[in-house]
């Protein structure tokens, strides 16, 4: 992916539609934006309310949100703002952090309001609404948006021996794919619920010709190189989403629980060995950047570290030729023969 292009990524989300206020100032209305939100409103999704749907985001290189070609909610093409990020207290269980994202129509009025739980949403359950503010949604999303490996995964050194992401220290020396050895430049790590959008994708030891189980986040990409062209995509090196490939069996999502995530950055976006399986590192955007700390954000704006680069490691699989159900099989064979 050249460094001009739209990133896109794909996030659950409800139409606000879905989501009203059975008790409060607010009762009977669905969710807006927040000037019209107000605190102790007690929400509910709507009897017979469907299923989060993918709300595929296009985020340019100015930090602006457009609705993606392939997503199952909104006009694609339309603006998308990020309104606020929610507290929600359930009835049972622990807090619910969500995000309101708002689209636009040309004219710039209001087209859509959509709610982004980080964790399922139950039926008939009873949320209270904490928190509404600005300030912290562009940190949320940069945490759900940032690809992620887990705690106990071996990274392979430039030694070719293998460590425990959670041992490595900026200036470590890390085989790359495509530009040998370089040093990492910052690890990061997040605890999040294993729920929801946050749930960690696993992929058993064996299944893509891994050494052991992997265990990533949904979006992290994994490059697999087809010795023919199994999938038809017209080019040997093929970038794929971790959530493209669970299929119940040999890549299921892990739900439940808590999962330690963490993030390599190095001065340009790279594709690291990750338990034997070439996966990509963590590439800096407007919407991945709140992840960083602020020491290190300032030091990119002041230019001791350089702007990071992102280079083509492969193509991103378009979703038509992922539709299969041997999609797994179909591309672990590729990769041998």
């Amino acid at each position: 992916m050249t460094a001009d292009r739209t990133a896109i990524r794909s996030i659950p989300a409800h139409a606000a539609a879905a989501f009203l206020v059975e008790t409060g100032a607010n009762m009977g209305d669905p969710l807006g934006v927040l000037e019209d939100l107000v605190l102790d409103d007690v929400y509910m999704l709507a009897p017979g309310a469907a299923a989060p749907r993918r709300l595929s985001v296009a985020s340019g290189s100015d930090g602006s949100f457009t609705l993606a070609e392939d997503s199952e909610l909104g006009q694609p093409g339309a603006a998308l703002h990020l309104d606020c990020a929610l507290t929600l207290m359930a009835e049972a269980g622990p807090n619910v952090d969500a995000l309101v994202m708002v689209e636009v129509d040309a004219e710039g009025l209001i087209a859509a309001v959509y709610l982004v739980p980080m964790a399922p949403l139950m039926p008939q359950t009873g949320y209270t609404l904490l928190k509404a503010e600005r300030a912290p949604a562009r940190a949320r999303l940069a945490q759900m948006a940032s690809i992620a490996f887990t705690r106990g995964t071996h990274i392979t050194l430039a030694t070719g021996a293998q460590k425990p992401i959670e041992d490595l220290r900026p200036g470590d020396r890390i085989l790359t794919r495509d530009d040998g050895v370089q040093e990492l430049r910052w690890i990061g790590q997040t605890t999040s619920r294993a729920t929801g959008a946050m749930a960690p994708i696993l992929i058993r030891k064996g299944t893509l010709n891994n050494a052991r189980d992997l265990l990533v986040s949904p979006d992290h990409r994994l490059m697999v190189y087809q010795r023919h062209d199994a999938l038809g995509a017209g080019t040997p090196e093929l970038l794929v989403a971790a959530r493209h490939l669970v299929n119940g069996d040999s890549v299921v999502v892990q739900d439940g629980g808590f999962v330690d995530y963490f993030q390599l950055l190095f001065d340009r976006h790279h594709i690291v060995y990750a338990e034997g399986i070439a996966a990509e590192s963590l590439f800096l955007d407007p919407v991945t950047e709140p992840a960083l700390p602020p020491g290190l954000l300032q030091r990119i704006a002041d230019g001791s570290i350089p702007p990071q680069r992102r280079d083509s490691h492969g193509l991103d699989v378009p979703s038509p030729l992922l539709d299969r159900p041997n999609l797994v099989e179909l591309l672990k064979r590729a990769s041998l023969r």
